[in-house]
């Protein structure tokens, strides 16, 4: 790891469980830089599976350049296209250039610590550790009949932002409990904390201090006073489900479930959920 850095870290967990208000909190930190989601691992690996089966670390080729460049205009930073090499036919070459962009922006803003946010990183765990030594994982979990419930209000009016289909509930259940699976299998490894949602919003300041303690960071009370803007900065302007990270912080669980879902949809989410107990979920410190 460059001397310069302190940390790289990937935020991870189902969507619309407060993802992107943690980010913001830690993105108001001195020392930490962030960005709008890359998706940048979604689209690294070969798509067909025979490809994936000869462990040669292969890139998707076309899809990863594409990825790549897309993020860099997302950041206004066309010209770090360069940071990729004409000829790439490998990952680690792909990664190389992303972690040098990040690596580059953060130093340039004077910080030492970038922290990288997209959800669906968390099905991309095994890949980021294998191509990014010594990366932190942030792991947020949230309520999962609130998770359900956004989930399903976002996918019936935002459909063609690449949410779930409208009306596919069970779809809506199936993916917060996937996201839970996955983040059990990691949740006590080193490198990997756990950060529950209703804690955060409920007693932001000890939840960011346990935190900061455990990416080995030290907490700062500008966390919680520049997190709005900082919001500002890591979500783009055509990403409207996100306008509830720059609002205070206040817990809503539960109203939503109640005015999305009727008494028949409400009990078939509740009997599917009650296979995942979050108290189970162990809050690991990164190591």
């Amino acid at each position: 790891m460059d001397r310069n850095i302190q940390g790289r870290i990937f935020l991870v967990g189902c969507p619309r469980s407060g993802t992107t208000l943690l980010q913001s909190l830690l993105a108001a930190h001195p020392q930490i830089a962030s960005f709008p989601e890359s998706h940048f691992f979604t689209s690294l690996e070969p798509s067909k599976a025979w490809i994936r089966q000869l462990e040669l670390g292969l890139a998707s080729g076309k899809r990863a350049k594409s990825r790549f460049l897309e993020f860099l205009k997302i950041l206004n930073q066309e010209q770090m296209q360069s940071y990729l090499p004409g000829f790439a036919p490998f990952m680690q070459q792909y990664t190389a250039a992303f972690v040098r962009v990040l690596d580059t922006l953060t130093l340039e803003q004077g910080k030492s610590w970038w922290l990288e946010k997209t959800p669906g990183h968390l099905q991309c765990i095994d890949l980021i550790e294998k191509q990014v030594p010594e990366a932190q994982f942030l792991h947020i979990v949230r309520n999962g009949t609130d998770v359900v419930a956004s989930i399903y209000d976002v996918a019936n009016h935002h459909h063609s932002e690449g949410w779930l289909e409208p009306g596919n509930l069970d779809k809506c259940i199936d993916r917060w409990i996937a996201s839970m699976e996955i983040t059990q299998q990691y949740a006590a490894r080193p490198h990997h904390t756990v950060v529950r949602y209703e804690a955060l919003v409920e007693n932001s300041q000890e939840v960011l201090k346990d935190l900061c303690e455990a990416i080995e960071i030290e907490f700062d009370p500008m966390m919680l006073q520049g997190y709005r803007a900082a919001a500002k900065q890591v979500v783009r302007q055509d990403e409207t489900w996100k306008a509830s990270a720059e609002q205070p912080i206040h817990n809503a669980n539960g109203k939503k479930f109640y005015k999305v879902f009727d008494e028949a949809q409400r009990e078939h989410i509740l009997a599917k959920l009650s296979q995942v107990d979050l108290d189970r979920l162990c809050v690991a410190r990164a190591g």
